[in-house]
């Protein structure tokens, strides 16, 4: 992809306004992906759902986002980053109004799937943009800002729900989590149409459109028995499906490495894989994000439906977490990686692991809010330890000529390692409460605590492999 910079032509003011226009919009998708946690409980009382309808809330926003991801990017380069960009924040504002509206489970289920569709079209032109904004050299600065600011608000998302449940404001209780989006919305709307620069690929490629619906089948055969199956009794079809996952999985493989045979482009690149760093590194983000998504969202059911916290105290909480997050990534991962290597990361995941299970125990054992807040700072730090180096790991030793569809690969594989934590993880915990009465949560959540902590710990061991220098080789 070829991107021309138009820096020369904005003032210094101009760009910074520009800038602060992809970053609210960003804010708002982060934030999207983690805010409705602590909102579970109060949305389930609200609509009188089922426990599988709050699955597909949180799961459907990270499907429908993983699969357009790479679509979205396509068409900013087909049709102008600028006019993309405003018309996913126009899809994502509506979404989120629909969302805040919404009657029943269906509907807000289905709102949620258009709201991660929306998401995707969104969220690529961000950094799209910033080519056509800043020269090489000064991206750095401002894509590191955005890691920064992105480890903030999706540690922050679950802390601004249980404040705003708790504050209720114009006692819109719930709703309050997706109409806050509004306001925001409308600003990167006014902000986009006016303040960004007009844009494209000079090289544009065609949306995949048949490999993002193999995709989808293959994903969302894999979510389907998941969800629905613990409620059905795990009926004969929820096997087949798991059957035609693998298939469509095989398929979406085989068509996209024709495709790229004989048209030059495809949803993703095969040759990436080619590249052992590569696999471990989306292996292993894979296996974070199901680890990271779905200990969180069962940590807010837990601390609401089996302590009794109230949003704000589950709020108060993820502020020792959210603090070890930031400490791991900013502080630790970072300057301990180029020395370290691998066992930054690998020491993270462990640490992690450590602190997911103390936590667990701590609530098992209904120990002081104190010593909670304690295990989840070393559940934070472990996390921001492992989560700041996957990202630099995995791209180390692709060929820059690809670096475009590899980022985009990355993300889309951590959306859809999101999606398959909170289904598995929340599955077999839902499976081992005995009813809504509270009755079984701790030993639930410690239950779903074990295999997060696993997950990690077989997350470590595939870190394992990779080389011991990870940044001197080639295209490192």
């Amino acid at each position: 992809m070829t991107i021309t910079a138009v820096s020369d032509g904005l003032s210094n003011r101009q760009r910074s306004f520009a800038f602060a226009t992809i970053l609210v919009a960003f804010v708002m998708d982060v934030v999207d992906s983690t805010i409705v946690n602590t909102a579970l409980p109060a949305i389930q009382s609200g609509l009188a759902v089922s426990d599988r309808v709050m699955q597909w809330v949180v799961s459907g926003y990270f499907l429908t986002f993983a699969v357009l991801l790479v679509v979205g990017g396509r068409l900013g380069d087909l049709f102008g980053y600028a006019r993309m960009f405003v018309i996913g924040v126009v899809g994502f504002t509506l979404a989120s109004l629909a969302c805040g509206m919404a009657p029943d489970g269906g509907t807000l289920s289905a709102a949620r799937l258009a709201q991660g569709a929306a998401a995707a079209i969104m969220a690529p032109q961000g950094v799209a943009l910033i080519q056509l904004l800043y020269t090489p050299t000064e991206r750095i600065g401002r894509l590191a800002a955005f890691g920064v600011i992105g480890g903030l608000a999706a540690i922050g998302g679950p802390i601004l729900g249980g404040l705003l449940i708790e504050w209720s404001p114009l006692g819109l209780g719930w709703r309050s989590v997706f109409l806050i989006n509004l306001p925001f919305g409308m600003l990167a709307l006014v902000a986009g149409l006016t303040l960004l620069p007009s844009g494209r690929s000079g090289h544009a490629l065609r949306p995949d459109v048949p490999g993002s619906l193999l995709l989808f089948g293959a994903l969302g055969t894999a979510l389907l028995p998941l969800i629905e199956g613990r409620a059905a009794g795990w009926p004969w079809w929820t096997i087949a499906l798991g059957v035609a996952s693998v298939g469509l999985w095989w398929a979406f493989w085989r068509y996209e490495r024709r495709r790229r045979a004989t048209i030059g482009s495809a949803l993703i690149e095969p040759s990436l894989f080619a590249e052992p760093r590569f696999c471990i590194g989306l292996s292993t983000t894979a296996a974070f994000a199901m680890a990271s998504a779905g200990f969180l969202l069962t940590l807010s059911l837990t601390l609401q439906r089996g302590l009794g916290y109230a949003p704000i105290d589950v709020a108060l909480l993820h502020v020792p977490f959210g603090l070890g997050v930031m400490a791991g990534i900013s502080q630790i991962g970072r300057k301990a990686l180029p020395r370290h290597g691998k066992r930054v990361p690998m020491i993270g995941a462990l640490v992690m692991a450590a602190g997911c299970l103390a936590t667990a125990i701590a609530i098992w054992l209904v120990l002081p809010p104190g010593l909670i807040g304690a295990a989840l700072l070393v559940a934070g730090i472990g996390m921001g330890t492992l989560s700041g180096p996957l990202g630099p790991i995995t791209l180390a030793g692709v060929d820059r000529n690809h670096a475009g569809v590899a980022g985009a690969t990355l993300k889309t594989v951590q959306q859809i390692g999101g999606a398959l934590g909170t289904a598995l993880v929340a599955t077999i915990y839902f499976a081992m409460i005995a009813d809504r009465s509270g009755q079984g949560v701790p030993t639930a959540f410690l239950a779903a605590s074990g295999i997060v902590a696993i997950d990690l710990v077989g997350l470590a061991w595939l870190l394992n492999f990779l080389p011991d220098r990870l940044f001197d080789q080639r295209h490192g």
